[in-house]
């Protein structure tokens, strides 16, 4: 059964805490953030070792693998978007609907500990990308027109991997 488009703009996160999972993502220095997202691997082959991993918790709600599987993406997503604004001034980087993508690559069949390894390699590829950045202040924009610098892309994405660790752990 899909769920239902999540069409709200997270972008707020950078301006304060965020209620849900309590990270204030604007205030998160940029050159921690390898740091917290190797520390978060670990929970998330936790998450995905577990025997419920495939059940959704309600008909409106991912299953932790789907989480897991969307939070791969995400490394890699935002990987593809910091290259892109080492690489062009002022890109604008291509739509992507994460639900969509979901529905395409059928997140809710994928096998838990093939996510697992792509999760963890995904995280471990951005930590280290990340941790060549010289210049946090290259900008790019999605179509909406939201404006990001590296560092305020990286504090995004860390908000996004943060939060749905704390989805899936309740």
């Amino acid at each position: 059964m899909p769920i239902e488009p999540d069409s709200k703009d997270w972008t707020w996160v950078l301006e304060r805490p965020c209620e849900g999972c309590g990270l204030d993502a604007g205030a998160f220095p940029p050159a921690d953030i390898p740091d917290r997202i190797r520390a978060d691997l670990p929970h998330w082959r936790t998450v995905l070792e577990r025997s419920d991993v495939a059940n959704r918790p309600d008909a409106g709600t991912w299953s932790p693998l789907e989480y897991a599987a969307h939070v791969r993406d995400v490394f890699a997503l935002f990987i593809e978007r910091t290259d892109l604004m080492l690489r062009e001034e002022d890109p604008l980087f291509a739509n992507w609907d994460q639900d969509r993508t979901a529905a395409e690559k059928n997140y809710a069949a994928e096998d838990p500990a093939a996510v697992q390894g792509e999760l963890t390699a995904a995280g471990e590829a951005y930590a280290a990308r990340l941790e060549g950045i010289s210049d946090w202040e290259r900008v790019g924009r999605r179509s909406n027109g939201s404006r990001f610098t590296i560092a305020t892309l990286a504090q995004y994405g860390l908000h996004d991997v943060v939060h749905h660790l704390s989805d899936v752990r309740g």
